[in-house]
């Protein structure tokens, strides 16, 4: 029987490379979508639809699934106010607790549970390498967001699931996510690093984030696994790499933390922090990277 897994957030960034990487490889996908316009069903991708704030769902989604891969979340790009904060934690945390009730009360055969998580879990550190073995969390809003995530997650091995939590750094993808933001300054010339240009990005590449969720689901793993490329770079060596490749000089002075903290308020620390995330765990199991290093990346996206 052709495998069959549910995925919220299928529509996404991450989730749309998902769902092709799924069905080039004979694995039909259900999905979950609060926009009763999204609902498609073909023989191998069926919609179903779901509201998690009014708690209801279509039981129907789960029919002959094994496992579901949970990608869903408010953006955490759009500025931190004090509602929009709420709203990107119970964007997770909602959703999560809703299929988590759902499955008490239903019939499943669902034995793998993998949801999104990040590495903004750990604290911003220039020289410390984390692996998925340290315990230590930041104190930012975002790391918070992360515990929750994952605590709401762990709920599913009560019900004798197998839990996966992927921990993801900064998804570089042609179209969409963080990427394009950085490219347009650079193109236009006005590109320049950020803050101390110091922090580092543990980065990977949209090929290869859908690739580990792939390679967790097929291999039935569990735990936490860092989702980042082998090679993380620092911000100035990212923004230097990018100009170089489009041949675009750099000229002005790196953008100043102060300067970035008024413009972008608490959120400044999705570019003024970073963290060095180590891959080693996936990669010892057998994972292998497509885009090992930034600058076979930056030649597939630029």
């Amino acid at each position: 029987m052709m495998k069959k897994v549910l995925i919220t957030g299928a529509t996404g960034l991450i989730g749309s490379e998902l769902v092709r990487q799924c069905h080039r490889d004979g694995i039909a996908v259900n999905y979950l979508t609060t926009s009763k316009e999204k609902i498609e069903n073909t023989e191998n991708y069926k919609g179903f639809y779901w509201n998690p704030k009014k708690a209801e769902i279509d039981i129907k989604a789960f029919e002959d699934v094994t496992t579901i891969i949970n990608l869903v979340g408010a953006s955490i790009s759009k500025r931190w106010t004090k509602h929009y904060k709420k709203i990107i934690l119970e964007s997770r945390v909602e959703t999560i607790n809703l299929l988590y009730e759902t499955l008490q009360k239903i019939d499943y055969n669902i034995v793998h549970f993998i949801t999104a998580s990040g590495v903004s879990i750990y604290p911003n550190s220039k020289t410390r390498l984390y692996t998925e073995e340290d315990t230590e969390v930041d104190d930012t809003f975002l790391a918070k967001v992360v515990l929750a995530w994952e605590a709401a997650a762990a709920k599913f091995k009560n019900s004798g699931m197998e839990v996966s939590k992927v921990r993801t750094g900064v998804v570089l993808d042609k179209n969409e996510g963080a990427f394009p933001k950085l490219v347009k300054p650079i193109k236009l010339g006005v590109g320049a690093p950020l803050g101390s240009g110091e922090q580092w990005q543990s980065w990977i590449h949209i090929q290869d984030i859908a690739g580990i969720y792939l390679f967790l689901l097929k291999n039935q793993l569990e735990g936490k696994y860092n989702a980042v490329a082998p090679n993380p770079v620092q911000n100035k060596k990212m923004i230097k790499m990018i100009a170089s490749k489009l041949d675009s000089p750099l000229w002005l002075p790196n953008i100043p933390d102060f300067a970035l903290k008024l413009l972008l308020g608490e959120m400044s620390v999705l570019v003024l922090e970073g963290q060095l995330v180590s891959s080693q765990k996936i990669e010892q199991l057998g994972y292998k990277f497509k885009f090992y290093n930034l600058e076979n990346a930056l030649q597939d996206l630029l």
